[in-house]
């Protein structure tokens, strides 16, 4: 059975809806007596509705004294007018529907155009609620839009893995979107009805772990007047996120085992196993097996979460997506701002495909973002965007050769891998299976351009020749 549209009508006194109307039959009527003021505490009605503003009783001698408060009680609403006669000579009358109607209909009103306007101003306030519920920060929940093929094999590789239960391991360079991974794995799980709990690594305590995680007793310490359940323990049934396992320290890591492999856990103060039943899935900014490789990593750990695997491809990879999450930002910009409607000029749009996008999707959206709230002309520039040194158009652009993606990809790499070794030199050479030699002369080479800080210290601190380097 088909739900009714609610559809509110306000009139005065004891008039109220004409219910043997045929075209008020799909809608639930609710009426409101304008004559008295409204409650303290709004009604409460969903969050898609219309109004009739019941006016075919007006007086020109009794003004609706509460009409004001009512319509600020029922705000968001689009209300249509129901009129005794045409509003120009009514001054009153004129003001009320300039003020608060998007439409009226004035005695005898034809039914088959009221019920059409009524139709479409509910499609129209549907439409926008689903617009104005969208989080306009969220451009995660759009990284796995696109055409292009790296997105949709790695779609294609997440609609398989989230109909096992296996744990996934998610794993890409910062920005990618393994938020939007993770999600779209719950789901489209069989756990997608079940909670989805996200455990922030890089910031959970040392001294925190245990009783993050796994909850604790009433009495177990210090300030526990209560009993409290963990977040795995919360996750039961659900969605258990380990977001960022890569920053967890040694310690913490151990802390995880038991549950990883036998899927228990004991509150802080209990020595009651208590069995949870949760989809695992883990991000990571580097790559484990490298970090197991370094002894950064427990690699039991890794590989209880490693057996299924999904690299998330840096927007670099999928160029053929930019015009489609272009437009996505500057929609969401339109509905959330309010500056006039924006566009890309084609120079604009080609230094989008030019510049590398270290920061990938997060750097995206910032940037098409932060330009369009700015500018005030209805095209966006290569200047809007700071992207005034790849504009085509200028004749200082030098054109862009083989040697100088190679050049990035080199920089990208030693940085890379020295963040992954905490800046040690040798222990990057052996990741890259280069000489130690033949790395600190890339780092020489690229000093200029490497982007993290201690790299940049790094090399130019060392000398192959006259120093040497503890491991």
């Amino acid at each position: 059975m088909t739900k009714k549209k609610t559809l509110l009508w306000l009139s005065s006194g004891p008039h109220k809806p004409p219910t043997d109307e045929p075209f008020l039959r799909p809608w639930e009527l609710v009426h409101f007596d304008i004559t008295h003021p409204p409650g303290r505490r709004s009604p409460t009605l969903p969050p898609v509705r219309v109004g009739v503003l019941d006016f075919t009783h007006h007086s020109q001698t009794i003004p609706p004294l509460h009409l004001d408060s009512w319509i600020e009680a029922l705000t968001p609403t689009a209300w249509v007018g129901l009129l005794p006669y045409a509003p120009h000579s009514d001054v009153e009358l004129s003001d009320i529907v300039a003020s608060f109607c998007v439409d009226y209909h004035t005695q005898p009103y034809d039914c088959a155009r009221l019920d059409n306007a009524l139709g479409h101003l509910w499609g129209m306030a549907e439409l926008q609620h689903q617009l104005q519920t969208e989080d306009p920060g969220q451009f995660e929940h759009h990284a796995l839009d696109g055409h292009s093929p790296a997105i949709r094999q790695t779609r294609a590789l997440l609609k398989r893995f989230a109909h096992t239960e296996e744990p996934v391991l998610i794993h890409g360079d910062s920005g990618t979107g393994k938020g939007a991974a993770a999600r779209f794995l719950h789901n489209h799980s069989t756990v997608a009805q079940g909670p989805y709990i996200t455990v922030n690594c890089a910031a959970l305590p040392i001294n925190l772990t245990q009783s993050e995680l796994f909850g604790y007793e009433k009495g177990a310490f210090t300030h526990a007047m209560s009993a409290r359940a963990g977040r795995i323990e919360k996750a039961d049934g659900g969605t258990l996120v380990f977001s960022g396992i890569d920053e967890l320290k040694p310690e913490q890591q151990s802390a995880l085992l038991r549950f990883l492999q036998e899927g228990l856990i004991e509150r802080v103060g209990s020595h009651q196993p208590r069995k949870i039943r949760a989809r695992i899935v883990a991000t990571s900014s580097l790559l484990l097996k490298d970090l197991v490789t370094l002894g950064q990593f427990r690699g039991d750990i890794y590989y209880r979460l490693g057996s299924l695997q999904v690299r998330m491809p840096r927007l670099s990879e999928r160029l053929d997506d930019i015009p489609l999450l272009a437009e996505i930002v500057l929609r969401s910009v339109r509905r959330f701002a309010t500056t006039r409607p924006k566009t890309l000029c084609t120079a604009a749009t080609r230094c989008l495909f030019l510049y590398p996008w270290p920061g990938n999707l997060r750097e995206f959206h910032n940037r098409i973002r932060q330009a369009a709230l700015l500018s005030e002309a209805p095209q966006l520039t290569p200047a809007d965007l700071g992207l005034a040194d790849l504009d085509p158009d200028q004749p200082h652009v030098q054109a862009l050769s083989l040697e100088t993606f190679r050049a990035r990809a080199e920089q990208e790499a030693i940085a890379y891998c020295l963040n992954l070794s905490n800046n040690n030199v040798s222990a990057a050479a052996r990741l890259l299976k280069i000489s130690r030699l033949s790395l600190y002369r890339l780092m020489d080479k690229h000093r200029q351009d490497l982007q993290t800080p201690s790299v940049q210290s790094s090399s130019a601190s060392h000398s192959p020749i006259n120093k040497g380097e503890s491991s």
